[in-house]
């Protein structure tokens, strides 16, 4: 089946917007939040908790990390990454570009793609527009990006120019050749790409403008969270989001805190990736419906509270936040997995409740008044 978007409702008062994405492996309803497996897992986390706990609807892999370790033979071998992990919904794939960013003292970037060491073995690798492709596709990712360079904050206007115009001169490689392959494994995949142009207003303008000629299902924005100020982050955003079709998934790469989902949201943006609960929850901190609790704090000690006594999920609501700081700073596992679906059960929950909220119309009073208990520290 082809991979479809459909805008379901619209909030009067803000961009704000419910969705619904339709793959060959399940509905998404959007507003919504990827959590991130990078490596083929949700860091603490498996799948059954992913899951019936916390009700992801699509979980991200990393092209970069897979095809490194397990590498591309076993994923294959086991009919692509949704058999190899056991994962029966929506899969996406991040191309590497964010490598080519974060790795920077490890590759070499040129017009015919990036050179790079790996962190594993420090052995030599070559990513093209094309090799990316053909990777996220033996990956079997239902939602493949397009390969692109992400520039950091702060960046030189003439090299975010340079670079801007090198991931165009790439995307219409990656689609040249994605557009004369085909999925490996029986359903549908798409290819999304990506606005680049780092804080520059006139970049971001033309990298917009760009991608929405090219009318694609899914439109995401990059470059972004990559140490700007919110106010920056969300400047962007609003920018590109007027630029973009109105009838694409918006989708934000690399965002964020609940407040920025919030911002985000009314902004016009559908999908957010990150990383922040799962991290911030291994470092103890912890996102609940009361505000944002550091568990190690001594306050906690003795605390005979649930870690959210409003959380969906029974275990969260019978372990205490004594208990919890107690795992966290003897750094056993049971910590790391805890606060990882407090975390991330908060996040899915965020996402429900924004939904339905756009629903009854009532989103921009609801979100004033999350917006105070997510940055709040109790």
């Amino acid at each position: 089946m082809s991979i479809d978007f459909s805008i379901a409702y619209s909030c009067r008062n803000t961009s704000a917007r419910t969705g619904l994405l339709n793959t060959g492996h399940g509905l998404i309803e959007t507003p919504t939040f990827m959590p991130v497996g990078t490596q083929g897992t949700v860091k603490s986390l498996n799948q059954h908790q992913l899951l019936h706990d916390i009700g992801a609807q699509i979980i991200l892999g990393n092209t970069y990390h897979l095809y490194l370790r397990p590498g591309l033979e076993v994923i294959e071998t086991a009919g692509g990454l949704h058999n190899f992990i056991a994962w029966p919904r929506p899969l996406l794939t991040d191309s590497g570009g964010y490598q080519v960013y974060s790795l920077s003292d490890r590759r070499k970037i040129s017009e015919e793609g990036v050179t790079f060491s790996s962190h594993i073995d420090g052995s030599r690798h070559t990513f093209t527009p094309e090799r990316a492709i053909e990777i996220q596709r033996i990956i079997g990712a239902d939602i493949i990006m397009a390969f692109d360079e992400c520039t950091p904050f702060p960046c030189d206007r003439d090299y975010a120019s340079k670079s801007l115009e090198l991931t165009h001169r790439w995307l219409d490689r990656c689609i040249t050749y994605f557009d004369n392959g085909e999925s490996r494994y029986g359903y549908d995949q798409i290819l999304v790409p990506i606005v680049q142009g780092s804080t520059y207003e006139d970049l971001r303008t033309k990298s917009a403008s760009f991608v929405s000629e090219l009318d694609t299902t899914i439109a995401a924005i990059g470059g972004l969270s990559v140490g700007e100020p919110s106010e920056l982050l969300y400047n962007m955003t609003d920018l590109v989001c007027q630029i973009l079709p109105r009838s694409s998934a918006r989708y934000l790469m690399g965002v964020g805190t609940p407040a920025d989902l919030l911002h985000c949201i009314s902004l016009g943006v559908d999908m957010f990736d990150c990383v922040l609960p799962t991290r911030n929850g291994r470092h103890g901190l912890i996102y609940t419906t009361k505000g944002l609790v550091n568990i190690k704090n001594r306050k906690w000690q003795n605390s005979t509270e649930p870690i959210d006594e409003h959380s969906p999920i029974e275990l969260l609501r019978s372990h205490s936040k004594s208990y919890l700081r107690h795992l966290i700073i003897s750094k056993e596992m049971l910590g790391a997995q805890l606060a990882s679906m407090q975390n991330l059960s908060f996040y899915s929950e965020l996402m429900k409740t924004a939904r339905n909220m756009i629903r009854e119309d009532r989103f921009n009073d609801w979100k004033d008044q999350m917006l105070e208990i997510v940055t709040t520290k109790i």
